[in-house]
């Protein structure tokens, strides 16, 4: 039940994030810099926490191997930079609520991804729930390409990015968070991503960081309340329960952010966006539900075999 609650808590607060962008992009239209800005609040955060983790972990005697941490900073880069950096270009050209449920399709990802790197079979229920949610999506998408046109298949393609990145990192990230611990795992993993970050907009952006107080401010509220707190309440979800399940708690999101996109940024709400977003909702639910009854866990869930004897992983 605490990893039902921490996954669900975590992909409410996650779903803010496209709000606190679409008000930044009102000052500024700079995903790159709004990125960084996000990191460089959030990493010191993640870096003073992972010093903290480490130390309890060698009063403990537990092993904390460099070459898990090098992994962990991999799944940093993988999962909150590249995926981010997609995620928040898209952004520039569509709506919120289209992100969020474009984003959204990550479990079928990690069925596809299961299926064709892992041996997972694929079940007609699986399909079947696939089909309903991408059929959903095409409605929404349909509803909105006459508005934004080029614009909108561009960030849709974008976002799509960021969904195969993140069903990646769901697959890879397990292991990884059972051998370092929740806390461990993820300040190595979004410390590594601040850097990276940074060095996307200094290199591959602008090079400038001038930005407004109201970009700044933001920013900062995108750090703490839809990067610092989810990512741990995400990753210690994933650390109790499976993959499945965290993505199954995860319906929450888009219907947070789809209430926070009309209320707060006046977005539309069309009766075809109504029947595309329930398609989509229903279509990950069924998926989810059905892939957590029906199949095992992947090879990368397992606990790895040089934990200490009798340590529970966290």
């Amino acid at each position: 039940m605490v990893g039902y609650a921490c996954a669900a808590l975590g992909a409410a607060f996650f779903s803010t994030k496209a709000i606190f962008i679409k008000l930044a992009f009102e000052d500024q239209l700079d995903a790159a810099l709004f990125l960084a800005y996000r990191m460089i609040f959030a990493t010191p955060i993640f870096a003073a926490v992972g010093l903290w983790a480490y130390a309890l972990r060698r009063a403990k005697g537990l092993p904390v191997g460099p070459r898990d941490v090098a992994w962990a900073a991999g799944m940093g880069f993988l999962g909150y930079y590249v995926a981010s950096a997609f995620d928040f270009a898209g952004l520039e050209y569509i709506t919120a609520q289209l992100e969020r449920l474009v984003l959204f399709t990550y479990p079928i990802f990690v069925m596809l991804i299961g299926a064709a790197f892992y041996g997972q079979p694929f079940t007609a229920f699986s399909v079947a729930a696939a089909l309903v949610t991408y059929v959903g999506l095409a409605i929404v998408f349909a509803a909105d390409l006459p508005a934004g046109g080029r614009a909108t298949a561009i960030g849709t393609l974008l976002v799509l990015g960021a969904a195969i990145s993140f069903a990646w990192y769901q697959i890879l990230a397990k292991r990884f968070i059972v051998s370092l611990g929740a806390v461990l795992f993820t300040s190595i993993a979004l410390t590594a991503a601040g850097v990276f970050c940074v060095l996307h907009q200094a290199i591959f952006g602008t090079g400038s960081f001038a930005a407004s107080p109201r970009f700044l401010w933001l920013a900062f509220g995108c750090a703490i309340v839809a990067t610092v707190l989810p990512t741990f309440l995400l990753s210690a979800g994933l650390a109790r329960v499976s993959a499945q399940a965290v993505s199954m708690m995860g319906t929450v999101s888009p219907i947070v952010t789809i209430a926070l996109a009309i209320s707060i940024l006046g977005e539309p709400f069309t009766l075809a966006d109504a029947i595309g977003s329930t398609l989509v909702l229903l279509g990950v639910g069924l998926f989810t539900f059905g892939d957590s009854r029906a199949t095992k866990p992947l090879p990368e869930e397992k606990a790895p075999a040089d934990l200490p004897p009798g340590t529970t992983p966290p």
